[in-house]
This record gives structure tokens, C-alpha cells and sequence, in this order.
């Protein structure tokens, strides 16, 4: 499996932005390996891929990246295609900018920012079911308003069919998700940067 970080970052074989990331071979290996471990696991269980792809393509709508997305809708469409087009239009549905929301720490509420939470639609949840729509509501929670997660968060997610284990797993791909696609992101402003012989940005 080539490395999923660079793929989406683009990197060509041989780049030097390879051999720099090689620098720190167990973070790089650790990275493609929380990839296999929580997208493309031997045994789903009782998470489906269609659902793990379904959160991926939905989160990597929310990121606003194009490449991400195009890869992750990609492995829905292989994996689900009869959910391809109702995972986007949800996630077009809850593009946002953020972080935002409420601290419930007394000390921090000086920091809150008001905005909307975010559910799925009627017809969205009448398409994907109640599991899956319960799914996309706390990546959504996750991405814009993590300072708002919750017991009652949780519990949501139970009462739609979660059991204690998958909803660790939604919210380690979620996590896992923001970072990769940060890293990929980083790396490509990085290649279209090119630094001069002095350091300096070309």
C-alpha cells in the first residue's frame, strides 16, 4: 500500500519531501498504520467500511479539501455507491468555519463563539438510516465544535445503535482524520513553496 499521507499530499516518488518525512521513519509508520488500522481494518466488525469511508469522505468535505476528498469518495464509491452522492450533499449541507461554540468551563467562556450545531436532514437520514446519520451529526460535532463534546454527545450515538466500542473508534477516525489531512495539506503547501539554497521561500 503506498503511503496514504503522501499520495495525498501528492508527492511523486523520490521527492525530497519524502526522505525528510523518513527522518521520523515510526511517526510516518505509525501514521499509515492508524490509516490501515481504522479505515481498512482485516475485521470491520460491527463498523462497517461503507460507514468508515461514509465519515472519512464526509469529514474530508468538511476540511475543504479537494484531494482528500476526491480519494475518500473515491473508496466510498467502490464500497457504498448508493451512498456517494447523499454523503456529499450532507456535507455541503454542513460546511462551516470553525472552531466554534460553547466552553463549559467557567474560565473559558470569555473564549466561546457562537454557532449552529448541525444534523442531518430528513431525507439525508431517511437515506442513510438512523446509525449512519447519528455518525455524521458527531464527526460534525468533532471537526467544528469539539469543545462541546459531551456525555450527552455520547449517549446520542448509543441510542442510535453505537455500541461503546465503535463509538471509540468513530471518534479515533475523526481525530485520526484532522490530523492526516492537516499533514497532507502542510506537505503540499511545503512543494509548492520550494525553499532557496539561503532557506528563504522561492
Amino acid at each position: 500500500m503506498p503511503d496514504i499521507i503522501e499520495l495525498l499530499a501528492g508527492l511523486p516518488e523520490g521527492h525530497p519531501l519524502i526522505a525528510l518525512r523518513g527522518r521520523r521513519q515510526q511517526a510516518r509508520d505509525n501514521a499509515q498504520l492508524s490509516f490501515e488500522a481504522l479505515l481498512e481494518p482485516a475485521e470491520p466488525g460491527s463498523f462497517p467500511l461503507s460507514e468508515r469511508y461514509a465519515v472519512a469522505a464526509f469529514a474530508a468535505q468538511l476540511h475543504g479539501d479537494e484531494h482528500s476528498t476526491a480519494f475518500y469518495a473515491d473508496l466510498l464509491g467502490d464500497e457504498a455507491p448508493g451512498l456517494s452522492g447523499v454523503i456529499a450533499r450532507a456535507a455541503a449541507s454542513g460546511r462551516s468555519e470553525g472552531p466554534f461554540g460553547n466552553y463549559r468551563e467557567p474560565g473559558l467562556q470569555g473564549e466561546n463563539e457562537p454557532g449552529s450545531a448541525w444534523a442531518p436532514d430528513a431525507l439525508v437520514a431517511g437515506e442513510v438510516g438512523t446509525r449512519l446519520a447519528a455518525a455524521l451529526a458527531h464527526t460534525h460535532l468533532l471537526v467544528f465544535r469539539p469543545r462541546e463534546a459531551s456525555a450527552d454527545a455520547v449517549r446520542a450515538l448509543a441510542d442510535a445503535g453505537w455500541s461503546a466500542d465503535d463509538i471509540v473508534s468513530l471518534s479515533q477516525l475523526v481525530a485520526f482524520l484532522s490530523f492526516q489531512l492537516r499533514v497532507a495539506r502542510g506537505l503540499r503547501v511545503m512543494a509548492d513553496n520550494p525553499r532557496t539554497e539561503n532557506g528563504a521561500a522561492a
